[in-house]
């Protein structure tokens, strides 16, 4: 079993992350007071899909899914016509050449 403090780990994570991987563990200290572990995987773990991981969340609660349906976003209806908006930037045009 290793120690290593924050900076060195921030530094050289893969090292360490290496030594995890072939079986070590790896004691996380700041200020020489342990704060995390790397340990090597469980035997048999595997990725999570993403499904997996989104139907866990839900289940779980931590994860609320969308309320729209997957696909595009449905269509907005326009804040303001084309003719309104270029009326008012023709507006804000004579202001501006009216100061100066």
């Amino acid at each position: 079993m290793r120690s290593v403090g924050l900076k060195l780990l921030k530094n050289k994570l893969s090292e360490f992350v290496r030594l995890a991987a072939g079986g070590e563990t790896v004691l996380v200290t700041d200020r020489n007071r342990v704060v995390a572990e790397i340990v090597p995987p469980r035997p048999g773990r595997k990725l999570v899909s993403e499904d997996e991981f989104t139907s866990r969340g839900v289940r779980e609660g931590w994860l609320t899914p969308a309320k729209i349906p997957p696909g595009d976003p449905p269509p907005r209806r326009p804040v303001t016509t084309l003719e309104e908006l270029l009326k008012d930037l023709d507006e804000a045009r004579a202001d501006r050449w009216e100061d100066r």
